[in-house]
């Protein structure tokens, strides 16, 4: 248990992996065999890269979530500490380090194989966050039992909050209504109502931001019964892995500002675009200087 006060800007709490990228020509076909061009590996997971995300734009952040007592959560943990992000909260075990293996084509679009093995969602008093002090919180589904017993704490009660529906299942649903900022994929929006519009209106109805991310093709978004949508900056995008962690992270990095609600968007969208200029969701996160000179530039959305 934590027993010395943590003060971070964002709280990210999720998972984290480690991820194999494979560079391909083309993805697999039944009993087909390629080769692969080259071979990145780095940590990876959707609340740890959103993490690493805010820690890269100048924030302080913290990850909350599980690593193995194995060398894939030794890299891992190592990367973390190389990002100045915080590890106090990081819960080590005998299970193994999640890992998930990318296949990227040249048009950037990306299968991926996930592995977690016996590893199992932390139980909900596996971390005490009542010595954490944030201005924003993360989630990204994947560790439902210690979000929602930080949420049912009433510690950080007045604490922005905000969930990374990545795909619709039951971490995500559980937390769904009890975010002020709901930010899904697409996919997350078909999975739940068949399309975009459908997801907008009904997600709109549960939480008082929706945002609803569409990569190239940019966001929708609803809050206080105002809709708009917002263009997606121009990009040279050679892989997608891990744009939409970098939206989020830097999300949650301009909720913590208290920037305007279209500059979150614009913020963020920055982010996820820069992200996908190269291979592995982890090397493209970008740099302050990287995502400044995108976001201040006076291209228009």
């Amino acid at each position: 248990m934590i027993k010395h006060t943590i003060n971070t800007d964002v709280l990210c709490i999720g998972h984290a992996s480690y991820d194999l990228i494979f560079s391909v020509d083309k993805h697999p076909k039944s009993d087909e065999k390629i080769f692969a061009e080259s071979l990145i590996s780095c940590g990876g997971g959707p609340a740890a890269n959103a993490a690493v995300t805010v820690s890269r734009l100048g924030l302080s952040a913290a990850f909350s979530g599980y690593l193995g007592n194995d060398l894939y959560g030794n890299m891992h943990q190592q990367e973390f500490k190389q990002d100045d992000v915080i590890t106090d909260l990081i819960v080590r075990g005998d299970n193994a380090t999640p890992l998930s293996t990318i296949l990227v084509k040249p048009d950037g679009k990306r299968a991926l194989i996930n592995y977690k093995g016996d590893t199992k969602a932390l139980s909900k008093n596996a971390i005490d966050f009542s010595w954490v002090k944030t201005k924003t919180i993360l989630f990204d589904g994947h560790e439902p039992n210690i979000s929602l017993d930080l949420i049912n704490s009433g510690h950080h009660a007045k604490t922005p909050m905000i969930l990374d529906a990545g795909s619709f299942h039951q971490g995500t649903e559980s937390l769904m209504d009890k975010v002020e900022y709901l930010v899904a994929s697409e996919k997350f929006a078909i999975q739940y109502a068949g399309d975009v519009e459908s997801a907008l209106t009904k997600l709109a109805k549960i939480a008082p931001n929706v945002v609803i991310t569409m990569g190239e093709h940019g966001v929708l978004w609803n809050r206080k019964n105002t809709s708009g949508a917002l263009s997606a900056f121009p990009t040279n995008g050679i892989d997608s892995t891990g744009a939409g962690d970098a939206f989020h992270g830097a999300f949650a990095a301009a909720v913590s500002l208290n920037l305007d609600w279209l500059d979150i968007l614009r913020y963020a969208s920055a982010a996820g675009s820069l992200c996908c200029e190269r291979i592995g969701a982890r090397k493209g996160l970008p740099t302050r200087e990287q995502h400044n000179q995108l976001y201040q530039s006076k291209i228009k959305l």
